[in-house]
């Protein structure tokens, strides 16, 4: 008896064009321009949360003190808003006393910025070396940046005292007249300049550290071919790779020295009246602003100093700008 089998072609799969349905071809659609979208799309769905709040405590914040700025507004009626135009500008710009601030913030800026900036630079290059316990020796670098303000300016308060203070002790153990550090027209900056030096020496110097150990070491064994000494290397090879950076800082310690205003106030005693001085004699941008603004209540004047701040700012950067660009053409 004769069997038959099944020929392959009997159980062969349809062709390949005749699996795919029309649902799943608008779904490998859908994916595929789902893909397209997410691939454009995540980029500014990642950066979207800083824009989101830079606009929200950055952007508005600067855009309404603008405002303000144009208007007559009292601490006591801050619904009570009257146009007064470029009227408040015009106050701080005829004012001495604003005149007197922006002298003491620069002055108290470079006294303070010049020196930190050169002690951190040699701090750096000391800790550059291979010491032991070279961990333990960054971290007490870096322990007076982790200080409060409030903690440090209280400490030196207490170090400038006039009366049983620190260093009036130690002048007059050495045979010098006691000094008054706080009504001094020069020692109240000093006194200013050595808080601030204390405070930001140590970060300064991590972030040169840094830098001295991104500088390519086959340049140091150059120098040291050609017969360089360290003090040679340190002048040809180090700072010359190193003035980005001490650009950089140049411009945050800059920016600090304009936001100065916790330890004027607590050199003064923390008073919330402070006035700089009963001379100003280191009264800085933010102390007057802060006395227009808290003190006297006129917020549109303070609001004036914002900006003139601001543009004092973009100012210095845009000089600092100039001069990195001519640094590096020089060099080239």
């Amino acid at each position: 008896m004769a069997t038959s089998t099944p020929t392959r072609d009997a159980y062969a799969p349809p062709p390949r064009g005749s699996q795919h349905k029309p649902a799943d071809t608008r779904r490998q659609m859908w994916r595929s321009r789902l893909w397209r979208f997410d691939d454009k799309a995540s980029p500014f769905a990642y950066i979207a949360p800083f824009f989101l709040v830079f606009g929200a405590f950055g952007l508005y914040p600067l855009i309404y003190t603008g405002w303000i700025a144009l208007h007559r507004v009292e601490m006591t009626g801050m619904n009570q808003m009257e146009w007064v135009g470029w009227e408040n500008f015009d106050k701080i710009l005829h004012d001495s006393e604003f005149w007197t601030a922006v002298s003491n913030t620069f002055l108290i800026g470079v006294m303070s910025t010049v020196p930190q900036l050169l002690v951190a630079l040699g701090l750096a290059h000391l800790l550059n070396y291979k010491l032991r316990a070279s961990t333990f020796w960054r971290t007490v670098i870096l322990t007076p940046y982790a200080t409060s303000v409030a903690s440090a300016a209280l400490v030196f308060a207490l170090v400038f005292r006039a009366d049983g203070g620190l260093l009036n002790w130690a002048l007059h153990f050495v045979g010098l007249g006691d000094t008054n550090w706080a009504n001094g027209h020069w020692t109240s900056k000093i006194a200013i300049s050595v808080i601030v030096i204390w405070r930001w020496t140590g970060y300064n110097t991590l972030i040169y550290l840094a830098a001295m150990q991104a500088v390519p070491s086959d340049l140091y064994e150059a120098a040291s071919l050609d017969g360089a000494s360290r003090w040679q290397q340190f002048r040809k090879v180090t700072i010359p790779s190193l003035r980005p950076t001490i650009l950089f800082t140049i411009v945050i310690s800059t920016i600090g020295s304009m936001q100065l205003f916790g330890e004027p106030l607590l050199l003064e005693g923390g008073t919330l009246g402070a006035t700089g001085g009963n001379e100003n004699q280191y009264e800085t941008l933010s102390v007057y602003l802060y006395n227009y603004g808290w003190n006297l209540g006129h917020l549109g004047p303070a609001a004036a100093v914002a900006w003139a701040m601001l543009a004092l700012l973009l100012i210095i950067a845009a000089v600092n700008w100039l001069i990195g660009r001519f640094v590096r053409k020089s060099a080239v």
